[in-house]
């Protein structure tokens, strides 16, 4: 189905990605699998090639530009070559780390981080989730504790996307006992501050290039310039930003959803079976229709969301909508397409075998399936008091 969504600009941005891709990804991608690390010299290579930092402002060297669909161009092309785990690198980078930055940083602040993020020489992330806090984040026990003129951070994180290569690190801790929502506050925590080690690289099921830590803070001394936003904020500063964030998950399933049934037209085609094409099975279509229809139908949400985002409309529960749907529907589909592809599909060399593995993980960060209908709820409930 045609769509206007995407204009010209975007189209030769397009290009532009297939070649950093073929050029700087597809040939090591392998290997940084294997090595459950992406080079981080990719990281400056996608900042002189325009693909991370775009949102940058021209006054500290970036392009300014604030058209999510620039980012979502860069999803479907890292989706097509099954290169999920490096999207989701740039993801948390621009779709997590730099929205706070750009909305919480004081001019200081930005001049010290914003042209690394955008050249991608520092590379961030933001840490919330602890072992024992992970929906529930009014859990966590990490706590920011006055001393003088500095604050003192102690605490523990885990999951956290980008937590090996990361340069600076958004973390939320508790400032205030018995304030409630009110008790948290952001802090930038800088590699080499004295105090705060990585753990153990993850071990995970997929996106196994996308590094994923546990952080330790002991005694960590920050400054109020390593205050991001005012304290607290820091749970509410949370609340405004997930949209974004749910949305570039969404996003995230949508192309990887649209790559796994092109990769199975092309096989079920050619790929014969009884003296037939496996797609010309009646069993086939059936299932080749009903997929096509649900991401079509789904694309038309999704678009509509990006809009709504790039103009700040976008509200949590539209967000909360796309995000359980869409993930949902990417286990559906990344499943029967593996299935068409019978044995194969359970082989590492082909790409199914890698999204199937990939996609699990969506419908648990970022908020799970459940508590994301949860807000949806409260929200239908609310219309009728």
């Amino acid at each position: 189905m045609l769509s206007p969504f995407f204009t010209p600009d975007h189209d030769a941005y397009r290009a532009s990605v297939r070649k950093f891709l073929k050029r700087e990804v597809a040939p090591y991608y392998d290997t940084w699998e294997e090595q459950r690390l992406i080079d981080k010299a990719v990281w400056t290579a996608a900042g002189q090639s325009g693909i991370v930092g775009l949102s940058v402002p021209e006054e500290y060297g970036g392009a300014g530009e604030t058209d999510w669909r620039y980012r979502m161009v860069v999803a479907e092309e890292t989706a097509a070559i099954a290169a999920t785990s490096f999207n989701m690198s740039l993801a948390v980078q621009d779709d997590l780390v730099l929205p706070y930055l750009l909305d919480l940083a004081s001019a200081e602040q930005k001049r010290r981080w914003l042209p690394g993020c955008g050249t991608g020489e520092l590379v961030g992330a933001i840490a919330m989730t602890e072992p024992n806090a992970g929906s529930d984040l009014q859990a966590i026990r990490t706590n920011a504790e006055r001393n003088g003129d500095s604050w003192v951070l102690n605490g523990q994180k885990t999951f956290i996307s980008n937590g090996i290569l990361a340069d600076l690190v958004i973390v939320l801790a508790k400032t205030r006992e018995g304030a409630g929502a009110g008790s948290f506050s952001l802090f930038v925590v800088e590699q080499g501050m004295p105090g705060f080690e990585r753990g153990r690289k993850l071990d995970k099921l997929g996106l196994l290039g996308q590094d994923t830590a546990e952080l330790f803070f002991e005694n960590v001394r920050l400054t109020e310039s390593n205050l991001l936003g005012e304290e607290g904020q820091g749970f509410f500063y949370l609340m405004q930003h997930l949209p974004k964030e749910r949305t570039s998950i969404a996003v995230g399933g949508m192309v990887a959803c649209e790559a796994a049934l092109s990769w199975t037209l092309d096989y079920v085609f050619q790929r014969k079976a009884f003296g037939r094409r496996i797609g010309d099975f009646q069993n086939t279509r059936f299932q080749l229709a009903e997929m096509e229809t649900e991401i079509d139908v789904t694309r038309a949400y999704i678009e509509r969301c990006i809009l709504r985002l790039n103009d700040g409309t976008l509200t949590m529960v539209e967000a909360s909508k796309a995000k359980w749907w869409v993930t949902e529907l990417q286990q559906r589909v990344t499943t029967r397409c593996l299935q068409l592809f019978g044995g194969y599909g359970f082989m590492n060399e082909f790409p199914i075998a890698r999204a199937y593995r990939d996609a699990r993980v969506q419908t648990l960060y970022g908020g799970t399936t459940e508590i994301m209908k949860e807000i949806i709820g409260r929200d239908i409930t609310s219309r009728f008091r």
